[in-house]
Formats: C-alpha cells, structure tokens, sequence
C-alpha cells in the first residue's frame, strides 16, 4: 500500500464519539498585515568573516509573504540572500536601497541601528 498522504498522519482514522472534533497539530499561520501597519527595521550587519549583510526585520505575516518580499528585494537590488528565522537577509551593504524600495512599495520601513 503506497503513502498517497504524508501531510496528513495524524493517526485518527475513525472516531464513535459523537461529539468528536479534530483539531490539527499544525501551527496556525500569522496573518499577513497590510503594507502600511508593516513596521520594518533595516539593520546593517557583518555576518561571518566579515561579510556585510543587509537584514530586515520585524514582518509580520505567513513564511510565504516573507519569501516573497525576500525575493523582491534580492532582484530589485541584485544580490543574492536568504529568509530565515523571520529575517530577511540580503548580501552586502543594500540598507538604504532596501529602505528606499521598501517605502516605494508602501511599508513603514526604517533604517535602523549604526
């Protein structure tokens, strides 16, 4: 028998209780604010070896509209960068065309730190 379904393996497969309701174990998705209650800060940073590194923080919404701002951003300044751990990062020193697109775009962004 083939595993058609591996997001769904809970290991509920029939209940006799009536007044049964499944509830799912995944963590519920943030809603995404709209781009002018986003309160961005866009830090200046150097990351392993030195590297200066552009990050941006504090966004508010699904891991989805996070990817999707961080691939913007990366092509709009055309550098490579990553979104982890509810950062984005992008490679070297991009802060004020990160700022300047951000606020273009809509969003409450700052630069911040030194």
């Amino acid at each position: 028998m083939g595993r058609k379904n591996k997001r769904n393996q809970s290991g509920i497969v029939y209940s006799t209780n009536p007044d049964y309701s499944y509830e799912s174990d995944e963590p519920n998705q943030e809603e995404t604010l709209p781009l002018g209650e986003q309160k961005l800060r866009v830090w200046r940073e150097s990351k392993g070896g030195g590297k200066r590194v552009t990050v941006v923080r504090d966004f508010v919404g699904s891991d989805d509209d996070l990817k999707d701002l961080g691939k913007k951003l990366k092509s709009h300044c055309g550098v490579g960068g990553s979104t982890k751990e509810r950062e984005i990062l992008i490679q070297g020193d991009q802060r004020d065309k990160v700022v300047a697109y951000l606020q273009k775009q809509g969003y409450a962004a700052k630069p911040a730190g030194g």
